[in-house]
């Protein structure tokens, strides 16, 4: 009976498991491991599966759980970053422009609805270093509070901060750069 159901399950929740994983990953490939591991998981755990949910919700809780668990592997095991991008050798800023306001003519409601700003910026998102991009798409898109971001990450808050201000550094420049510019 079991291999039954989990076999139903396959056939009704890769689905939106798989759509669920692709959002959080940014990446199908690992997106499909992920979400294969999660039935491997099910079938693992499917005695203590009590039915007090639906099997979705259970489902998506240990999809989370190896999400985090794929991005806490991933970023430890990032090499360090170096930020002679934005800082001489005296620790000088090279660059005061990223220290200045943004002088955006368009309205911010404007340009989060214009499909090729948020091609650019989703672009921009991927090219940082992962040790960025996974905390930043972890606070800001994901909208997960600080502290559990730490948690999962397995770093300080503060460290989380300054994490978060050189991701936001980056992708200034590269919207400068890839959008501004260019309008």
């Amino acid at each position: 009976m079991k291999n039954e159901v989990l076999k139903s399950w396959v056939d009704q929740y890769s689905g939106p498991l798989l759509k669920r994983a692709v959002y959080l990953l940014s990446d199908k490939e690992e997106a499909q491991d992920i979400v294969q591991e999660v039935f491997l998981s099910a079938f693992s755990a499917y005695d203590s599966f009590e039915g007090k949910s639906q099997p979705l919700t259970w489902l998506m809780t240990i999809l989370n759980r190896k999400v985090a668990d794929f991005y806490r592997k991933k970023y430890k095991s990032e090499p360090n970053i170096s930020l002679d991008h934005f800082f001489d050798e005296t620790g000088s800023w090279k660059n005061n422009d990223v220290l200045n306001d943004w002088d955006v003519s368009a309205k911010e409601s404007e340009l989060l609805n214009d499909k090729d700003f948020n091609t650019t910026l989703e672009e921009c998102i991927e090219d940082l270093p992962s040790r960025w991009k996974i905390p930043l798409k972890m606070y800001y898109l994901q909208e997960k509070k600080a502290p559990e971001v730490s948690q999962e990450l397995n770093i300080s808050t503060t460290n989380l901060w300054k994490i978060l201000q050189r991701g936001r550094m980056q992708l200034r420049e590269c919207l400068d750069f890839n959008w501004f510019a260019k309008s």
